[in-house]
């Protein structure tokens, strides 16, 4: 099968064409013959090693939208030839096949496989560190930070949907700030001095860490809670006392999907179905605005690490 991969950790430049087998499900896994695969920061992440050297040749992709092609031992609620949406915690979508486990195969009921590549990871994580490590709760208020990243443009929307006041927003440019605005925030500000701008708010949202992070617990409300779900600005990691949580009424909480997978997969499963029953509703939308073919997954990789990219973007793969 056709693949994009990489044996050396590195720049865009190390990802190349690959030819490969095609995965065999194991028991309680899918196989799909993958349509779409989302492009994400975890994956430019382990392009550059954070995770560790390649041990061969390495296939990244944690998000892809196709058809069921074969199912392994054990797996029942899915049939060759069903649409899906899956996330894959060991990577492997940047591929004509990838294997699934089943437990993060949703089906795309009434969702085009199209919009389907962009939501297994993206729509997953938004959904769950509003509603899992921020415990959002209606009439709070949220300020997202990368408030035009496929993430945050999908949290904003279900921030309202799950009943947010008000829903404030951070990003890098004023052209960032133009495309944030349609996705329902009530005010966006650059992130450069944005404490002055924004104060007392319930929930902060914060991929970026740094002096963000750092910053971000000053605008907290009472009881307000600093919700972390990755690290962008690629800093060093904060030293924080725990005492002025204390003195201040803040909350600290973290959200990692690769964990929760592992510890609490029925988790996962529940937040992405729930995050899917809003886009099927249309009560939120997905805004790809990048669709690249395979072969460009260098070109993918090389906007979102300079920071360009807005809204999803997705490698076309069949």
């Amino acid at each position: 099968m056709r693949a994009v991969g990489f044996d050396v950790n590195g720049g865009p430049e190390v990802l190349r064409p690959v030819r490969l087998p095609v995965p065999e499900p194991g028991p309680g896994q899918i196989l799909i013959r993958v349509a779409y695969a989302g492009v994400n920061h975890g994956e430019m992440q382990q392009r550059l090693g954070d995770f560790g050297a390649p041990d061969g040749i390495q296939v990244p992709g944690l998000e892809v939208s196709g058809e069921v092609a074969a199912l392994g031992p054990d797996v029942t609620g899915l049939a060759c030839g069903d649409p899906v949406a899956a996330y894959l915690p060991d990577g492997g979508g940047y591929a004509e096949y990838a294997v699934a486990p089943a437990a993060f195969a949703y089906p795309l009921d009434g969702i085009s496989l199209r919009d389907g590549g962009g939501a297994a990871l993206a729509l997953t994580t938004a959904y769950g560190v509003l509603a899992g490590a921020a415990r959002l709760t209606p009439g709070d208020t949220v300020l997202i930070h990368a408030a035009a990243g496929g993430v945050g443009s999908a949290a904003a929307q279900i921030a309202r949907a799950l009943g947010a006041a008000a829903v404030h927003g951070t990003v890098s440019s004023a052209a960032k700030a133009d495309y944030a605005k349609r996705f329902g925030y009530d005010a966006v500000h650059l992130r450069d001095g944005f404490a002055a701008h924004i104060s007392d708010v319930d929930i902060v949202l914060d991929p970026i860490g740094g002096p963000v992070r750092q910053t971000s617990l000053a605008v907290l409300a009472p009881f307000g809670r600093l919700a972390v779900y990755g690290e962008a600005a690629r800093r060093p990691d904060l030293t924080l006392p725990v005492l002025t949580f204390r003195r201040h009424n803040r909350t600290l909480a973290g959200y990692d999907i690769t964990d929760l997978a592992t510890r609490a997969p029925t988790l996962v499963r529940s937040h992405a179905l729930s995050a899917l029953s809003l886009l099927a509703s249309g009560a939120i939308r997905l805004d790809i605005s990048t669709e690249l073919p395979l072969s460009a997954a260098a070109e993918a990789h090389e906007t979102l690490q300079a920071g360009l990219n807005v809204g999803k973007t997705l490698l076309r793969v069949t």
